[in-house]
């Protein structure tokens, strides 16, 4: 007899889950909320795909017997990992958002470069102010974080002309370690981070970082807000002496009275880099590749 996988799912992923192994795999929504009645609903599932933003099915994990693999829709696990009971895997959608994110980061440094930015948060105040702008052909960029992510952004600011110096944890042929960082910076245009949140990166760009940016450099971070000391970036920016593009920020998001909120060389969007409904489309369909996978015994 085949052995009847359980999956769960958000309901837009429900038929690519019951097709990644038909007669196989029995998919059924995530409840909208935790609690008893979910865990109840859930007792069965073996494979669970969860989105980021369900961190109330988190205390729910321990008590789901039959539990073996959370999927993720997003690259980044640290929300998730904590909580994990010893025994279930964790699978993420490599390289589904990877596009998405490399296009917010070209996005950034464009419109910095040519003065959209600017001008969006002058249209705001009915304010018409004509500056001069820069192109972004030319300039040089350190991009910190050499996967996926940073293979494809690297890709997308070269092709714009940019010179890009790429750093990672451990140096090899065409990428400097990161003890190189500080020395890099010193005459770097933009540092762009795209690495996860560790033990390791958690303050990377600290304030003796910062400190050894040139001005009028700018911070772009679309990895997470932990990677950045908020409080050291927040002086820079408000002296004036670098700017700084957020897709993330420690705490997330800000108070509402927090100073980057309305700081002139900060520019803020709400951890959607990678929130594209392409990169969520290829993310679930690496769910039921993966759900396939174990349904063959092969995860």
């Amino acid at each position: 007899m085949v052995h009847e996988v359980v999956a769960a799912g958000p309901d837009e992923a429900l038929s690519a889950l019951r097709a990644a192994a038909p007669g196989r795999v029995r998919a059924i929504p995530v409840p909208a909320r935790g609690g008893p009645a979910a865990a109840a609903a859930l007792r069965d599932v073996e494979f669970l795909v969860l989105d980021h933003d369900r961190t109330d099915l988190l205390p729910l994990l321990a008590d789901l017997p039959a539990l073996r693999v959370v999927q993720t829709l997003i690259a980044g696990t640290e929300w998730l990992e904590p909580g994990l009971p010893e025994g279930v895997r964790v699978a993420r959608p490599a390289g589904a958002r990877d596009n998405a994110v490399a296009e917010w980061v070209a996005a950034a440094l464009l419109g910095l470069a040519s003065g959209l930015l600017p001008a969006v948060r002058d249209q705001q105040h009915r304010r018409w102010r004509r500056a001069v702008s820069s192109e972004l052909a030319g300039a040089r960029a350190v991009l910190v974080g050499a996967g996926s992510i940073g293979v494809r952004t690297r890709a997308k600011l070269v092709a714009l002309g940019v010179d890009v110096t790429v750093v990672a944890r451990r140096g090899r042929d065409g990428v400097h370690p990161v003890a190189d960082l500080g020395k890099l910076v010193v005459d770097a245009d933009a540092v762009v981070l795209l690495v996860p949140a560790t033990a390791e990166t958690a303050s990377l760009a600290d304030a003796h970082l910062l400190s050894r940016m040139p001005d009028g450099a700018v911070l772009v971070n679309a990895a997470r807000g932990t990677v950045v000391d908020t409080a050291a970036l927040t002086a820079e920016v408000l002296s004036g002496r670098l700017l700084a593009v957020l897709d993330v920020t420690d705490p997330e998001p800000l108070p509402p009275k927090h100073p980057l909120w309305t700081a002139p060389g900060c520019f803020l969007s709400p951890h959607v880099a990678g929130a594209t409904l392409q990169g969520r489309a290829r993310a679930i369909e690496a769910a039921a590749r993966q759900l396939a996978r174990y349904a063959r015994g092969q995860l």
